[in-house]
């Protein structure tokens, strides 16, 4: 009896590609939920957990993102600075207000799964506020 072989992409097998999302209106669960796909390879048939796709995601207009609800005022960001009483926290609004990258930054780190690739895939991850990014060539290059 013949036993079914593992199918392992190899380093030239993984094309890099560049995703363009545009944040304008859309929930912010939802819209991490699709990042962490593609950052982790789900949207592809060679999906393997313990490999990189190297795809890279360019998120914009991440100021006017949305959250359903009372998160505004409910939902907290708890941060301890390892000192005696220095627990601080901040609520959705206020985080939002001051630098809305890292409320999209927070919520896609904390979808994705806790190793070593962590690291590797949040820097594959590029946010800015307004429609303005850097990455003008990959966009048009992929038409």
């Amino acid at each position: 009896m013949q036993k079914s072989k593992t199918y392992t992409p190899r380093a030239e097998d993984i094309k890099v590609e560049w995703h363009f999302i545009n944040a304008d209106g859309q929930i912010l669960g939802r819209i991490a939920e699709r990042i962490v796909k593609i950052l982790m390879g789900k949207n592809k048939p060679t999906f393997t957990p313990n490999l990189l796709t190297n795809d890279k995601v360019v998120v914009t207009n991440v100021e006017k993102l949305r959250v359903t609800g009372k998160k505004i005022t409910d939902k907290l960001y708890i941060h301890h600075t390892m000192h005696p009483k220095g627990l601080r926290t901040a609520t959705y609004g206020n985080v939002f207000e001051k630098n809305p990258i890292k409320v999209l930054e927070s919520a896609v780190k904390g979808m994705l799964p806790k190793n070593k690739l962590q690291k590797a895939r949040m820097a594959d991850l590029h946010i800015y506020k307004g429609s303005a990014h850097p990455h003008q060539a990959q966009e048009k290059s992929k038409l």
